[in-house]
């Protein structure tokens, strides 16, 4: 029972995961979790997405996408093979 509970549980995640990061909605790098943001982005894990989140919190919101290139482990081809699936929504006052 528990694994038919795990499969359901992956499936609904899937589907909210898609919801937020649907085609032609880019996933905001300001707001996104590292779970989201290492589901959507191509090359990038767990720990490359929580660096994100981690650089995020402890500088404040990105200005722009190329500062992804800020993180360890993420290069400019990451960023560019990602570039149309992201954004940077406008910090909060």
């Amino acid at each position: 029972m528990k694994s038919v509970r795990n499969v359901l549980a992956s499936l609904l995640l899937g589907y909210a995961i898609q919801a937020v990061a649907a085609p032609g909605a880019p996933l905001d790098i300001n707001t996104a979790d590292a779970m989201t943001l290492a589901e959507v982005m191509d090359g990038v894990g767990p720990a490359k997405a929580e660096a994100i989140v981690d650089y995020r919190e402890e500088n404040g919101p990105f200005s722009s996408l190329d500062d992804l290139v800020l993180i360890k482990g993420i290069g400019a081809a990451t960023l560019d093979r990602n570039r149309e699936r992201l954004t940077v929504g406008k910090p909060k006052p």
